[in-house]
């Protein structure tokens, strides 16, 4: 951040020493102007000269009142554009005092509505110039009283550009933060009736077949050892059933793999032991990948295992194809307490797996599982460039407090 651009916040931050600087600023263009004549000869085109007492009074008064025009941008312009009434009805020589009415005019373009930037700026406008034509010492059509409704004019417009443009910026950015929101919103109840009708159908699935077997599984002990040809029919029956429920189960379950998943794995799922296998893939398409663990000779349960393999490798993924070529990777598996914990850090320049990168599933699919086995996730950009994901998980599935996945 360059020095212009701090200086550019501070003051932003600070509205009344802003304020003040501009008010300054003024101060000194007015009393400047009061020093210069442009009509001191004819062959001279402009020479110094000695301004009015009273009318220096009116510039340090025209310039104080721009302190508060944030505050006050009504009373503000009265006040100034007053000043600037007396100075052209009085000052001989002028003194340019209706400079502080113009900034003030301004102002009111710039924090009100189109209406009243109307209204006043032709007010204004009519007052001043036309105070200084008929009441002024000058001649009406001298180039200082039409310099009064240019400015004049000038000031309002400008001000109503800006408050548009102002408008126009937030309505954009109201837009963005909207279809931002809504997303999110579809994204979860997207999941919602997701899980909804998964349940609905594991619920048909398994109520139907688990009644079948056992009222077939009855059948067969009350009927073992009077009649055992019975008792093998139903046990035959509680067989099929069974069979067909796992059918079931497993074609119900199937549409929420991937389309590159096998349809029948033959091996069991990864954990925590094929870790160095799945860093030595990233590393070999590229990645620079660290890995630290401090979890030997810890037993989790497969869900959790697999869950914590998952989310090293959607972290991995994200880092390959977001955080650009040169990027590094740390992983570290913790074990703490209860708990094991996950940190997936890289230094990249990307943003993984936002809005438009990605799309999110990869961090939403990883909260689901991880809220799914009651645990913890936190992910995020790092200070400095990277990002950041971490998560805590039980090593005795069933405790700790239950995280609604965001």
């Amino acid at each position: 951040m360059t020095t212009l651009e701090r200086a550019r916040r501070r003051l932003t931050a600070h509205p009344m020493a802003l304020d003040a600087a501009l008010a300054a600023g003024v101060l000194i263009c007015m009393v400047a102007g009061s020093f210069v004549d442009p009509h001191r000869d004819k062959d001279i085109s402009w020479a110094l000269r000695t301004p009015d007492t009273f009318s220096l009074v009116l510039i340090v008064l025209g310039a104080a009142a721009l302190v508060f025009r944030r505050r006050a941008p009504m009373r503000v312009l009265a006040l100034t554009g007053g000043l600037s009434v007396v100075e052209c009805v009085t000052g001989d020589p002028r003194a340019p005092v209706a400079m502080a009415a113009v900034v003030a005019l301004y102002t009111v373009a710039a924090t009100t509505d189109r209406p009243t930037t109307w209204r006043v700026g032709l007010l204004t406008m009519t007052v001043l110039t036309g105070t200084a034509m008929l009441a002024g010492p000058l001649p009406w059509y001298a180039q200082e009283n039409l310099a009064i409704f240019a400015w004049t004019g000038m000031a309002a417009a400008g001000g109503d550009a800006v408050r548009s443009r102002r408008a126009f910026v937030q309505a954009i950015r109201e837009r963005a933060e909207k279809a931002e929101r809504t997303r999110e919103e579809e994204a979860r109840r997207r999941v919602a009736e997701e899980r909804l009708r998964i349940a609905r159908d594991l619920h048909d699935v398994v109520a139907h077949h688990i009644a079948l077997v056992n009222v077939q599984a009855g059948v067969a002990s009350h009927v073992m050892d009077r009649r055992p040809d019975q008792a093998k029919e139903a046990l035959a029956h509680v067989r099929e059933a069974s069979r067909s429920a796992l059918n079931e189960l497993r074609a119900t379950v199937g549409l929420l793999r991937q389309s590159d998943d096998p349809e029948a794995p033959t091996e069991p799922a990864p954990g925590l032991d094929r870790l160095d296998d799945l860093v030595g893939t990233f590393r070999s398409a590229g990645l620079h990948v660290e890995l630290a663990r401090a979890d030997h000779g810890t037993t989790v349960p497969a869900a959790v295992d697999l869950a914590a393999y998952r989310v090293i490798q959607e972290a991995l993924t994200n880092v390959q194809k977001h955080a650009g070529e040169r990027a590094r990777a740390e992983v570290s598996v913790v074990r703490v307490g209860p708990s094991i914990e996950i940190t997936v850090l890289d230094d990249g320049s990307g943003d993984e797996d936002a809005p438009g990168a990605g799309g999110g599933h990869g961090l939403l699919g990883m909260r689901e599982r991880v809220s799914a086995l009651r645990g913890t996730l936190t992910t995020g950009p790092r200070f400095g460039g990277g990002f950041r994901v971490h998560a805590i998980l039980p090593v005795k599935t069933g405790t700790g407090p239950a995280k609604d996945p965001v």
